[in-house]
C-alpha cells in the first residue's frame, strides 16, 4: 500500500520567477497616524471649552468677587472677598436667602409638574400610536410640531393666546364657552405659575412622546401576545410588559426633563418679558435679575454655581438609586 507524504509547508506556493515578493501587511506608522486621533476631537474639545468649560470656570471666579456695576468695566479693580457671596445668598435669615428659597420651591414644584405631565402626555400618546391604523403619520407630525417650533416664536404666540382682553383663551373661556364671568389674568398673580406650566408641558411633552415611541419599536409583540393569551387586559399589559421595557428609556427621559425644566430659562423670560410674577419666579430668572436687574454679579455667580452643584448632587443620587434597584432586580 502506497502513501504520500506532505511537507508541512507544501501548501505554501513558490513566487514565481520575477514576481514580487509580498510580506505581511504592515499598518502605516508615523507622526501622521498617531495625530488623527487627535485632530478628529480638536474641534469637539474646543468647542467644549469654549462653551462650557471656560465659562464655568469664570463663572467661579465671579462668584468670589464683589462685582458690581462699579467694577464691572473692570475685574481687576473688583475687591476678592472669597465665599462671602455664598454666605449671603444661602443665608436663610436674610431677605436674600428667603427670597431664593422661595424661588427654589417654585422651580422645584413647576420641575415635578411639567416632567410629570409631559411624560403622562407622552407614554399616552406613544402607546395610543403603537399600533398601525390610518392617519397615524399625520397624527405623529402634528405631536411633534411644539417640539420643532422655535422656542421664541412658540413662547410668544402664547403669550397673544394668554392676554386678558385680546387673548384667545379667555375669547374661547368666557365669550364662547360663557365658563367665566369675568375675565381672568393668566399672565400675573396666581394663573402666572399655571400659564407658565400649560406652556412648558406644551413644549415638553412632545419629546417625551419621540423617546418613548422610539422605545416601543423595540419591545416585541411576542410579549403582548403572550398576555394577551393569558388573559391580561390593557392595563394589565402596559403594567406588566410596557412600563417594564420602557425602563431603560424612562430612567434617562427623566433626568433629562427634569435638568431641562428646572434650568429653563427662555420660557418664563419670552412670556413674562424678564420680569416673573412672584407666583411664577423660577430660579433662573430670580438669578437674572439679581445679575443684570441689581449689577451684583457676585452674588448672581454664587447662585448659579450653587444651582449647579444641587443639579450635581441630584443626577448622582438619581442615577446611584436607579442602578442600585436595576441591580437589585437583576
Amino acid at each position: 500500500m502506497a502513501t504520500s507524504t506532505t511537507a508541512p509547508d507544501a501548501d505554501r506556493r513558490e513566487p514565481r520567477a520575477g514576481s514580487p515578493v509580498r510580506g505581511p501587511a504592515r499598518r502605516p506608522r508615523g507622526p501622521r497616524r498617531s495625530l488623527l486621533p487627535y485632530l478628529l476631537l480638536a474641534p469637539a474639545v474646543v468647542l467644549e471649552l469654549a462653551i462650557h468649560v471656560i465659562p464655568m470656570v469664570v463663572g467661579v471666579w465671579m462668584s468670589l468677587l464683589e462685582l458690581t456695576q462699579f467694577h464691572i468695566r473692570d475685574w481687576s479693580t473688583a475687591p476678592f472677598i472669597g465665599l462671602e457671596n455664598y454666605r449671603a445668598t444661602l443665608d436663610l435669615n436674610s431677605a436674600a436667602g428667603k427670597e431664593l428659597l422661595h424661588s427654589f420651591w417654585i422651580t422645584l414644584a413647576y420641575s415635578l409638574l411639567s416632567v410629570g405631565f409631559a411624560w403622562l402626555l407622552g407614554i399616552s400618546a406613544a402607546v395610543v400610536l403603537q399600533r398601525p391604523f390610518r392617519g397615524r403619520a399625520i397624527l405623529r407630525a402634528l405631536f411633534l410640531t411644539p417640539y420643532a417650533l422655535p422656542v421664541y416664536a412658540a413662547v410668544i404666540t402664547w403669550s397673544f393666546l394668554l392676554q386678558r382682553d385680546t387673548g384667545l383663551v379667555n375669547h374661547v373661556l368666557v365669550d364662547q364657552l360663557g365658563l367665566m364671568d369675568e375675565r381672568p389674568f393668566w399672565l400675573i398673580g396666581d394663573n402666572s405659575f399655571w400659564s407658565l406650566l400649560v406652556v412648558s408641558v406644551w413644549r415638553n411633552w412632545p419629546f417625551a412622546f419621540l423617546c418613548l415611541m422610539a422605545g416601543l419599536q423595540n419591545v416585541p409583540g411576542e410579549l403582548y401576545e403572550a398576555a394577551a393569551i393569558d388573559g391580561a387586559g390593557f392595563w394589565r399589559r402596559l403594567r406588566s410588559v410596557t412600563l417594564p421595557m420602557l425602563r431603560p428609556v424612562n430612567l434617562v427621559l427623566l433626568l433629562v426633563l427634569f435638568l431641562w425644566t428646572f434650568n429653563d430659562f427662555n420660557t418664563p423670560f419670552v412670556l413674562f418679558g424678564g420680569s416673573a410674577p412672584e407666583q411664577a419666579d423660577l430660579i433662573s430668572i430670580h438669578i437674572y435679575r439679581s445679575s443684570f436687574k441689581t449689577w451684583d454679579f457676585g452674588s448672581g455667580s454664587a447662585m448659579s454655581v450653587a444651582l449647579l452643584l444641587f443639579l450635581l448632587v441630584v443626577s448622582a443620587a438619581y442615577l446611584l438609586i436607579t442602578n442600585r434597584r436595576r441591580d437589585d432586580h437583576a
